[in-house]
């Protein structure tokens, strides 16, 4: 999808959302209309991408879609406010930029296609385990030490993934070498 189509859904999702920008939470009402909007800006974003072909038609697809979830989550998240609402929105953006990301690595092939693919994957561990760290904080649990600790042991196993996903480029001692360094780097034995 290109940025014009996809500034379009961010608008049509705004103007959704902006009549209860001076209220807690949106009436039954106003959710239905927001909810009916952002229907029809899938649908707008989604017809959009006939004009594509081959992976970008399925990169627009993508982009679509997941600014459709993002959308559905934000609209629940202002319908029924809750720290778990605002989680789910966390999540489906990680979700959303991870199925974008995984389109755009089919452009590419063999081990190069294989790094994108697990940076995507380590992006979206990041993402989703910093919403569970924001969500942990913001219910004031005495666990937020804990999830900050899982947290960081998520992305470092995520980010070992894609180094050792990289040396597998490599041949022989340079190969070796290469996965020594990242064990070391990310306190794998």
């Amino acid at each position: 999808m290109s940025r014009p189509v996809l500034g379009a859904v961010a608008m049509a999702v705004g103007f959704a959302f902006s009549a209860a920008a001076g209220a807690q939470a949106m009436s039954k009402d106003e959710y239905k209309a927001a909810k009916r909007q952002a229907a029809a800006a899938y649908k707008a974003a989604n017809a959009a991408c006939a004009s594509q072909s081959g992976n970008a038609r399925d990169i627009c697809k993508a982009q679509a879609s997941g600014s459709d979830k993002v959308a559905k989550a934000e609209l629940e998240a202002k319908y029924k406010p809750s720290d778990k609402a605002s989680y789910k929105v966390r999540v489906a953006r990680a979700d959303a930029d991870y199925s974008v990301a995984r389109e755009k690595c089919d452009d590419a092939a063999g081990n190069v296609k294989d790094v994108c693919v697990k940076e995507a994957k380590a992006a979206a561990v990041a993402a989703k385990a910093d919403a569970k760290v924001q969500k942990t904080a913001a219910q004031g649990s005495t666990n937020s030490a804990e999830a900050r600790k899982d947290a960081r042991a998520e992305k470092r196993d995520a980010d070992y993934a894609v180094a050792k996903e990289k040396c597998d480029a490599l041949a022989g001692e340079t190969k070796n070498g290469c996965i020594a360094e990242a064990k070391a780097r990310f306190g794998k034995s």
